[in-house]
């Protein structure tokens, strides 16, 4: 195999190499967490690279026994053009692992539905995420990566996590890397997962160097690297980033872009997305503006509650609402974020902002808290003129609600009443329990006694 004209990124494969080899002689298996930007793209080519050469060197009692799981946390509200590259990336990598016989394997994580951006913002009525509330970390990123690790440790009993974090990130990132390490060793245990060593081999590399590995050193997988090269360079809202050591003169500034969630309402102003469209991405500009929309509307009084999910008072100082958002707030989201979905599926009609399954977790969590003057089918139906698909939920069809109808003729309070019970306990079948169904029930009764007096 040809050498990596660059005697710091030789030393870092030597060291994967050694470490997979000779440091460590267990089966512990690597887990790469892979977002598909340019840190973890240029730690799994260096992998990657280390597992090729061990197979071609060293004599077989050093063959290929660990796996290493190429794990990627899909948010499910990711940039869409980040999130189309990762998918292309990851169908390569599984056809090359294979094609090698390599011990890589992809593993997609996403949130449970219960725990998904949408069914907490429109179900739930949580605020969208600002630095003091930022429950989406949690929810959407480490929960469903905990998981997966967790069934390794009980499988393996350990495993090791590598990291593509580097030094020259930030002082802060330098800080907190060797805060955990400990001298004269390359793995640190995990800060918060039992039986985890955490092992960055790329940490010394200068952000040149990370770049010179995209731009001039060929993906193992066989995938074309200047696709990212150029999502960075459209995605760039200043010049912080930008490689100076290029192979070709198209390698021009690429910029500080950090892709996230296109939802992300924790920074002030989404500075790669404003990129993308200023470079030619005008397609997101619905997805932009609705982003900004989220972040308006948050701390409006009027869109929010005077109560949290666990009926605490939350009223600020000046008297204002601070609890979750009303019924009719996540109504209105819901149908704004269903219009924007319509306008970008013209163009993009692959692309889904939100799915049925979620639609439905959404109506679920409305129907536990009460809330029957809208529903999700209706709305649906109203921007799409068609129901929603799903073999997840049973509903009353014409002719029984003509039945019902009938015999509340002279009480169609009682008909409203029953629907809404028969909704309640028809919703819990997408989420398999009926945990709460009997007291919801009771909720729902008591209300109904409440608003009509008896």
């Amino acid at each position: 195999m040809t050498p990596i004209r660059s005697k710091r990124i030789e030393a870092v494969i030597d060291e994967i190499i050694d470490q997979y080899t000779y440091a460590d002689q267990s089966d512990r298996p690597w887990i790469i967490g892979f977002s598909g930007g340019k840190d973890s793209t240029v730690l799994l080519t260096l992998v990657w690279i280390a597992l090729q050469r061990i197979r071609e060197n060293l004599p077989f009692p050093f063959q290929l026994k660990r796996p290493v799981y190429v794990v990627c946390n899909d948010t499910m509200v990711e940039n869409p053009i980040i999130a189309s590259y990762v998918d292309d990336v990851l169908a390569k990598i599984i056809e090359e692992a294979r094609n090698q016989d390599l011990p890589i394997f992809v593993k997609k994580t996403v949130p449970k539905l219960e725990e998904t951006f949408w069914t907490n913002v429109i179900g739930k009525g949580y605020p969208v995420p600002n630095n003091a509330f930022r429950w989406c970390t949690d929810k959407l990123k480490i929960k469903p990566t905990s998981s997966f690790l967790l069934e390794q440790i009980d499988e393996k009993g350990e495993a090791i996590v590598l990291l593509g974090t580097r030094y020259e990130e930030s002082v802060a990132r330098e800080r907190s890397m060797k805060k955990h390490e400990v001298t004269g060793n390359r793995l640190s245990k995990h800060n918060s997962t039992a039986n985890t060593y955490v092992y960055p081999p790329i940490r010394d590399l200068m952000l040149e160097e990370v770049w010179y590995v995209i731009n001039a050193v060929k993906s193992p997988w066989g995938f074309d690297n200047s696709i990212l090269f150029k999502i960075y360079a459209d995605a760039s809202a200043d010049d912080y980033e930008c490689p100076t050591v290029v192979v070709n003169k198209e390698h021009n500034s690429c910029g500080q872009s950090r892709f996230g969630c296109w939802t992300c309402t924790v920074v002030k102003n989404d500075k790669s997305m404003t990129a993308l469209v200023d470079n030619g991405q005008n397609w997101m500009e619905p997805l932009l503006a609705f982003r900004n929309r989220l972040v308006e509307g948050r701390n409006i009084s009027e869109n929010r509650m005077d109560v949290r999910r666990n009926n605490q008072i939350a009223v600020r100082e000046d008297g204002t609402n601070n609890g979750t958002y009303t019924s009719l707030y996540r109504y209105q989201i819901l149908k704004d974020l269903l219009l924007v979905q319509k306008e970008i599926q013209k163009e993009r009609p692959h692309i889904t902002l939100i799915n049925n399954q979620e639609l439905i977790a959404i109506q679920v969590t409305w129907n536990r808290d009460g809330y029957f003057d809208h529903t999700v089918g209706d709305l649906y139906k109203e921007i799409y003129n068609k129901e929603i698909s799903t073999n997840n939920i049973k509903s009353l069809d014409d002719t029984e609600r003509r039945i019902l109808k009938e015999v509340c003729i002279d009480e169609p309070n009682y008909y409203h009443l029953i629907d809404n019970l028969i909704a309640l306990q028809e919703t819990k079948t997408l989420m398999i329990s009926k945990y709460g169904l009997h007291n919801d029930v009771e909720k729902r009764i008591e209300s109904f006694v409440n608003e009509n007096g008896l």
